[in-house]
């Protein structure tokens, strides 16, 4: 039989070869490295047979799908390993995610961390007896019969269609009911580690069992995990939420409600400098500001589709618009989005072919029924404010508008540092507009990002129903990528609000739209740059730039005139004029983070000047205030 590879050649084996013995006609190199394959696109086995025509990958370490493979195995062990310790125990699930594994228990002892240890031991112990994973086919009946003591295992073998396939994996005296794939042995697990204890479901069911969570991480080598638990304690250390506590950014109150973010002065502060900014970079670019409503109409919900397409995210009220003699309620809806209303805008004239594109820009705060588990800080709230853009153009000006946004994020993202990246989300199945509208969308967008000259994925089918688009992921100072700008084309909303121009030969046309947002939402891309920064903002968007620092009371008077003098050119300055030592001054100083500390003493009095310190750079010596002033100015940008 003939099989085919990744580069096209082919290969003729004998008829029953499985994976593994594709990777040897390869080469010694490749079978010793092999963990798993791809048959057609399906990951499988080594030891899964191959048909004859069948496209054939090879699954190593260094394959994309390799980790999720070795930490789902890594999930058996750890059930293996409770098994044997906890005689009696319920298995459940036990699936790979995005940074680990975990499997759900039922027992009647508890799992506490302590008992790591113990686990992780006998762990260590079934990784070195390198046993295979071994893959067998079994009816229905002999499933039930292996998992006679397993009442969940049973209930999801009933779960199984009658004719779906039924397959278990063995190593050593363990069997789980599973589809696989695993890696050949347990060896290849070099490095692992359990991370923590949650509650859970069965079935993720509330009504259900509830049980015990156990989560862990797994990796090839043990430096990368090691460096996985550095950036842990990394990431701890950079959580929003604590710094944002900690530097008097935001705070949230359950009284207010939950995912609803309350700005103290220095997060407010923060805000309206980013907004300041990116407000006269847009004005520069040909944008036009707008404001809208939060609330609008159901009609205005109902046109535009999220009535039906998005319903259960947003929140709906009445509103009398009657007497109280005739009642006349009307249902309202909070806006989850802005575009409704820069559409109603754009109606609002009449719009010739010579004065396309039209660009309006909004900080339009929005509100969302995100669930109460899915909350996260500032990264995932139910009240946000996004930098909303809606480009109305003709056809022949869409790559153009694309370029300039693509040019925009750019800006931004080279101001703060962020390495980014581009992936290019295309049509999905259920979606409305034309295959040659989605065609040239498409086609615009990826002339757009090549002649930008910006890497980027496709992320097939992945796109909005309404439209393709780009999506950029910055990556943090450790390593992590968070999803920030996007831009989408929109064939819906011009046809649903019947949007039109006046063409050259007087003809009516739909424009082209575009949703853009570069910031995404402000909240999202504040937490972002708090963990990135660790807290410690460019000077130019500190909320508090400087902090004038008097050694004793005499020199109270001479720090409150630098402070005059910064807060004249426009620096955001304190003084620190508490009875306390210089070294707490100093010490509250940097636990703010404030970018510059200026101390002033006798000597500092008689020369006119103030002692430096730099954040992150220790003492600078003797400068005079007029060097703070310029520092501060060139500091700015925009």
């Amino acid at each position: 039989m003939n099989v085919y590879l990744p580069d096209g050649s082919s290969k003729e084996l004998e008829s029953g070869s499985t994976v593994a013995d594709v990777a040897a006609s390869i080469g010694a190199g490749l079978a010793k490295a092999a963990l798993a394959g791809k048959i057609d696109d399906e990951l499988v086995d080594l030891g899964a047979v191959v048909p004859d025509g069948a496209h054939v990958q090879i699954v190593t370490d260094k394959s994309d799908e390799a980790l999720g493979i070795l930490r789902h195995s890594c999930a058996h062990v750890m059930a293996e390993a409770v098994q044997s310790l906890y005689p009696g125990v319920q298995i459940a699930f036990g699936p790979e995610t995005e940074d680990g594994f975990f499997y759900d228990f039922g027992l009647d002892d508890t799992i506490s961390s302590d008992d790591f240890a113990a686990i992780e031991a006998k762990m260590a112990e079934i990784v070195a007896s390198d046993e295979p994973f071994v893959r067998e086919v079994v009816t229905r009946d002999q499933a039930k019969e292996i998992f006679a003591d397993q009442k969940f295992k049973l209930e999801h073998i009933d779960d199984f269609s009658a004719d779906e396939e039924i397959s278990v994996y063995r190593h050593g005296d363990f069997v789980d009911l599973c589809s696989g794939p695993h890696i050949p042995s347990a060896g290849k697990i070099a490095a692992f580690k359990l991370m923590k204890i949650a509650g859970a479901y069965w079935k993720g069911d509330a009504e259900n069992e509830q049980l015990q969570r156990v989560y862990g991480t797994a990796f090839f080598k043990k430096a990368d995990l090691e460096e996985y638990l550095h950036n842990i304690e990394e990431a701890e250390k950079r959580d929003h939420r604590k710094l944002g506590r900690e530097l008097g950014i935001y705070m949230m109150d359950d009284m207010a409600g939950v995912g609803l973010p309350m700005y103290l002065p220095a997060g407010a502060r923060v805000i309206r400098l980013l907004q300041e900014w990116l407000r006269r970079e847009l004005y520069r670019r040909g944008y036009e500001e707008v404001i809208t409503p939060h609330v609008y109409k159901a009609d205005v919900w109902k046109t535009s589709g999220h009535y039906g397409f998005y319903h259960e995210n947003m929140y709906f009220f009445h509103i009398n618009e009657g007497s109280d003699e005739e009642p006349r309620l009307s249902e309202y809806g909070v806006k989850p989005m802005n575009c409704p209303g820069h559409v109603m805008l754009y109606k609002n004239a009449i719009h010739s072919y010579r004065e396309m594109p039209v660009r309006f820009f909004e900080f339009g705060t929005v509100y969302r029924h995100e669930l109460s588990g899915a909350v996260h800080g500032l990264m995932r709230a139910r009240g946000f404010t996004q930098d909303d853009a809606h480009v109305f153009c003709r056809e022949d000006q869409v790559v153009d508008e694309v370029l300039a946004i693509l040019d925009l994020a750019d800006k931004i993202m080279e101001e703060f540092g962020f390495e980014y990246a581009a992936e290019i989300s295309t049509r999905p199945e259920k979606s409305i507009g034309t295959d040659e509208m989605w065609e040239k969308a498409e086609s615009f967008l990826r002339t757009a990002i090549e002649q930008r000259g910006i890497p980027y994925d496709i992320n097939p089918g992945d796109g909005a129903f309404y439209g393709p688009k780009i999506d950029i992921k910055v990556k943090d100072a450790i390593g992590r990528w968070w999803q920030c700008s996007t831009v989408q084309v929109d064939f819906n909303l011009p046809e649903r609000f019947d949007m039109t121009y006046r063409t050259s030969d007087n003809a009516e046309e739909r424009p082209w739209m575009l949703h853009r947002a570069i910031f995404g939402s402000i909240e999202r891309f504040l937490g972002i740059l708090i963990e990135h920064t660790t807290g410690n903002l460019p000077l130019w968007l500190a909320p508090v730039q400087a902090v004038v620092i008097p050694i004793a009371d005499r020199h109270l008077d001479a720090a409150r005139s630098v402070a005059d003098r910064l807060r004249a050119s426009e620096g955001r300055v304190e003084v620190y004029a508490q009875n306390e030592p210089m070294r707490v001054k100093i010490a509250k100083a940097q636990a703010a983070k404030v970018p510059l500390m200026l101390v002033v003493g006798d000597k500092e009095m008689e020369e006119g000047n103030v002692s430096l310190r730099v954040r992150g750079e220790g003492d600078k010596g003797s400068v005079s205030v007029d060097e703070v002033v310029r520092a501060i100015e060139d500091a700015r940008i925009g």
